[in-house]
């Protein structure tokens, strides 16, 4: 029988583990009830894990790239070994269900291999001079020390797309966990202890955001800023950010258009959309959050979609066989009934769903049923605030450019998904579609090759792949004059 493995509440600070005055407890959402209680860092203890980040740095940033990488799969390999006890953890403080924790544990992994790859393919440029005897070389150096922020929806894999490529960069970093998820990013603290990670390359701390938040995001000793989460709370950050010209990496949620053309595969289409409306209870920034379906096929859709709606089962999420766990919170849970009926008061028509299970599997549980909208207009709150819960608003269109209409219509850029077998409809939607992602005949998860960015209120930076890495380099330009005369000190092509 496998027991679970709660880490101690305290955190990591320049290689040491801190408790401090103030603690909170840990609910599991599929209970209501607390198992835990982690410490709560106040201002000084963030500023001492940001001064030890600054301390640690330019020794982690001389070592060889090979060696940083060397840490790197010893933490992969770490994970890979505890798999099912870190996935039991996340099930417990976050509620998604097992199978999904269990691709969460693997995925995080994978960002420690795929980033300590870039041992050998972090390139410069060598170019030439406008003297003789000169080359100008731009390197690509660590930007310092990083600050990062991250949600409670993937409480575990959020530190490994933070934390890997700051260590292969050659950066240090200090992480603040989410408040209601802590545990897991205590977890991976242990996994950097016990595989002997310098003391301050990398530090874990919890607390709340109106005082660890604050404090690191004000800070001028932090070279980079990335954070997951809240439209409202990135503009907060921004504002604190700016005092320092910090720079900033934001991944701020989506309002993903969900697009379903007549000649798609309506089957495939179905899956699809029940997949990335419901995975993590709808709980994804990339989510499936409002559907679009040509109308000659509405009807045929709306009929099969809430059909495999009705058939997924909700339960304890540590059950192999649940499809849906809880929301997070029981404010989460109001937020989204919240949404539901401002969604009724404005017309809409609830299909199935729209409250919470009658008999849940425990009493206390944040659980809240399929829901499927009908009868929605663009204007609806339905279709422009993010549910982050699964509710899923579906509206017929008649045509491909009155659907990308409304597609763009919206203040979120992270995502959005196709379903047509028409490649003059895809190219179109290359082109006309204004999200930083676009899924054509298939849904998430990103590939850690790619590049997760949005645009308008979804943010901007991005994180995976090279592309995400940059964020953590910053360049260096070097004239080397070797030919032993001086140069001018005027342009080569002045008089």
């Amino acid at each position: 029988m496998m027991h679970d493995t709660i880490p101690s509440g305290e955190m990591l600070i320049d290689g040491r583990f801190r408790g401090a005055d103030k603690h909170r407890e840990v609910i599991n959402p599929a209970t209501g009830e607390a198992f835990a209680e982690v410490a709560m860092a106040d201002a000084a203890m963030t500023e001492e894990a940001i001064a030890a980040a600054r301390r640690a740095q330019p020794a982690w940033g001389a070592l060889a790239p090979l060696e940083r990488a060397r840490y790197m799969r010893k933490v992969a390999a770490e994970i890979r070994g505890n798999a099912e006890s870190y996935a039991r953890l996340i099930v417990r403080e976050q509620g998604k269900p097992i199978n999904e924790a269990r691709g969460e544990v693997a995925g995080s992994a994978e960002f420690f291999d795929f980033f300590a790859e870039f041992a050998r393919r972090i390139q410069g440029e060598i170019l030439p001079s406008d003297y003789a005897g000169e080359q100008i070389w731009i390197q690509r150096v660590p930007i310092g020390v990083v600050g990062a922020i991250i949600p409670w929806n993937y409480p575990f894999a959020l530190v490994a797309r933070k934390v890997a490529p700051a260590l292969i960069a050659g950066d240090t970093i200090v992480l603040k966990s989410h408040e209601d998820t802590p545990l897991s990013a205590l977890a991976m603290a242990r996994i950097f202890h016990k595989v002997g990670i310098p003391a301050g390359v990398v530090n874990i701390i919890t607390g709340t955001g109106p005082i660890v938040g604050e404090v690191l995001c004000a800070s001028p000793e932090l070279d980079l800023i990335t954070m997951t989460g809240s439209v409202p709370t990135g503009k907060r950050i921004m504002s604190n950010a700016a005092a320092n010209l910090t720079p900033l990496s934001l991944e701020l949620g989506g309002k993903a258009p969900f697009i379903v053309m007549a000649d798609s595969d309506i089957d495939i289409a179905v899956r699809s959309a029940v997949t990335s409306r419901y995975m993590n209870c709808g709980q994804v920034c990339i989510c499936n959050e409002r559907t679009y379906v040509e109308r000659p096929v509405y009807d045929r859709f709306v009929e099969k979609f809430v059909a495999a709606s009705q058939a997924l089962r909700i339960g304890d999420p540590m059950d192999n066989g649940t499809d849906l766990g809880p929301k997070v919170s029981l404010a989460e849970l109001e937020k989204v009934e919240r949404r539901v009926a401002e969604a009724v008061e404005q017309g809409a028509k609830i299909v199935i769903g729209g409250n919470r299970p009658e008999k849940p599997p425990h009493a206390g549980g944040f659980y809240y049923n399929p829901t499927v909208i009908t009868d929605v207009r663009p204007e609806m709150s339905i279709l422009k605030n993010e549910v982050f819960g699964p509710v899923v608003p579906i509206m017929p269109f008649d045509s491909f450019e009155e659907v990308v209409h409304h597609a763009n219509d919206s203040r979120y850029g992270l995502s959005a998904y196709l379903f047509t077998n028409d490649i003059t409809k895809i190219m179109r939607a290359v082109n006309e579609v204004a999200f930083g992602e676009l899924y054509v005949n298939r849904v998430g998860p990103e590939s850690l090759q790619g590049f997760h960015v949005g645009y308008h209120d979804s943010g901007f930076g991005g994180d995976d792949g090279s592309h995400g890495l940059e964020a953590y380099l910053r360049k260096k330009t070097v004239y080397l004059n070797y030919s032993g005369a001086p140069t001018s000190g005027l342009m080569p092509y002045g008089n």
